[in-house]
């Protein structure tokens, strides 16, 4: 999965901000204990991949903490700015002290820091990243069109990113554990019924369908909606594939074609209307056949 990154960053926010976050060791760093840094409660990641932090453990034993991690004093313990990964890492690796930048800044500045850094820094997963944007333009009281700006966005990619908190908490799951994909999963936001969101997700999964299958799909479900509204029969997901199946073969055969299905078995039947029209199709399936031989 390629890295999540956000344009112009904490400098759009904060003047200055991008000093904050900076491979440059700097000046000024102290020596802390690991027992008294606390978490952030603002850090937008939850999952943290453990064999990555393994990795940044092996790292931090043979070389140490090369970049010094930020924190803020908060009566007597610290609370983390950013450098969630190589806390965490210094912890697996069993230091009892890590480098630090203690830095005073206002809680907004503290919030902005904390998600920004993750935004730009981290491999977030779709929801999380969501998630980031949304609290952002909550706590800033900005819109949608001032956070792109302000982060060298579109501003239609950050709707589209905070729509996905609209979607079913199952489907968001599936983002968050990167079954489905941003693109695969937008399309469901057409239906209102989680069940229907959840019924349709696990039929992308199984049946792998890329973007433009689930976007044709979800297409060919609201002109079936249209022609049952009065009858108020929904289709099933298997239903439309078989009806696309048929179009398909209709196109190829130049005939009506029906498939019927009875569990896990089904023919296909070809209509022909004249004693031609039979000679033309049987020799399109013959023409097929010696192809395949």
């Amino acid at each position: 999965m390629s890295k999540r990154r956000l344009g112009k960053g904490l400098g759009a926010f904060i003047p200055g901000g991008e000093s904050f976050i900076t491979e440059d060791s700097g000046t000024g760093a102290v020596e802390l204990p690991l027992e008294k840094i606390n978490a952030n409660p603002n850090q937008p990641r939850k999952d943290f991949d453990e064999e990555k932090l393994r990795e940044m453990a092996e790292t931090i034993t043979n070389y140490g903490v090369i970049q010094p991690i930020i924190v803020q004093k908060r009566g007597d313990a610290y609370i983390l700015v950013a450098g969630e990964r190589r806390l965490r890492a210094a912890a697996m690796a069993g230091l009892k002290t890590i480098p630090a930048l203690v830095k005073d800044y206002p809680a907004e500045q503290l919030m902005a820091i904390a998600l920004i850094e993750n935004l730009q820094r981290e491999d977030l997963n779709p929801i999380e990243e969501a998630n980031a944007l949304q609290l952002l333009i909550q706590e800033y009281g900005i819109t949608q069109e001032e956070l792109a700006a302000k982060l060298g966005k579109s501003r239609s990619a950050i709707a589209n990113a905070i729509r996905l908190l609209s979607l079913d908490p199952l489907v968001q799951n599936y983002l968050e554990q990167g079954i489905l994909t941003p693109g695969q999963a937008r399309p469901l936001l057409a239906l209102t019924e989680g069940e229907r969101q959840r019924g349709l997700a696990s039929e992308i999964i199984a049946r792998q369908l890329n973007v433009r299958q689930v976007e044709k799909l979800l297409r060919a479900l609201k002109k079936k909606k249209n022609v049952r509204k009065a009858i108020g029969k929904t289709p099933e997901v298997g239903e439309l594939l078989i009806a696309e199946l048929e179009e398909k073969l209709r196109k190829q055969y130049g005939t009506k074609v029906l498939i019927k299905r009875y569990g896990q078995e089904g023919k296909i039947e070809l209509s022909f209307y004249s004693d031609e029209d039979l000679e033309r199709i049987a020799g399109i399936l013959l023409w097929e056949k010696k192809d395949e031989e």
